[in-house]
């Protein structure tokens, strides 16, 4: 299993996102519901060390860092990851690409290449395995509202074999 680094949302972005998945999930539609917690994730690796949450620590100040929650968007081939595009601010660039720079080294044996700076897509998932007849109901649901003004409040590592996260702030 993977391990992420990721940013989560303020309560209010939260609960919209909580929406749409619960929204999807009384559709039918296979949501993230109620699995976790909407996040974006920001590096993957098989392994992050301990000392990547040390190395982000000093990075938390600048939070929160303001988000906008935008376009639904497909992810993959058939049955599709449904995600909305997290709008790429150069704040939000600009953090990500200082979270590669202080733990890089910790993410082992490297960071997923769609993680890194410059191939990276900033996204929430509200759903996976979304296809065929269900795509375009899906979708509907998903786009509403059209923007979830917003904020990201913390940082967290996701250990993904053990299922927990340790927050970073």
């Amino acid at each position: 299993m993977v391990h992420s680094i990721e940013l989560f949302f303020d309560p209010d972005a939260e609960a919209t996102i909580r929406g749409l998945w619960d929204a999807l999930a009384a559709a039918g539609i296979p949501s993230q519901a109620p699995a976790g917690r909407p996040h974006v994730t920001l590096a993957v690796a098989d392994r992050i060390t301990g000392e990547a949450d040390a190395a982000l620590r000093p990075l938390t100040e600048r939070l929160p860092l303001a988000c906008t929650v935008g376009a639904s968007l497909l992810l993959g081939r058939s049955n599709a990851i449904l995600a909305r595009l997290i709008v790429p601010t150069t704040g939000l660039l600009d953090f990500h690409a200082e979270v590669h720079r202080l733990c890089g080294e910790h993410l082992t044996p490297a960071p997923a290449p769609t993680s890194l700076p410059g191939q990276w897509t900033p996204h929430v998932t509200l759903a996976r395995h979304v296809g065929g007849p269900a795509l375009s109901r899906a979708l509907r649901i998903a786009g509403r509202p059209a923007v979830v003004e917003g904020g990201f409040a913390g940082l967290r590592h996701w250990n993904g074999e053990k299922k927990v996260d340790y927050l970073i702030r």
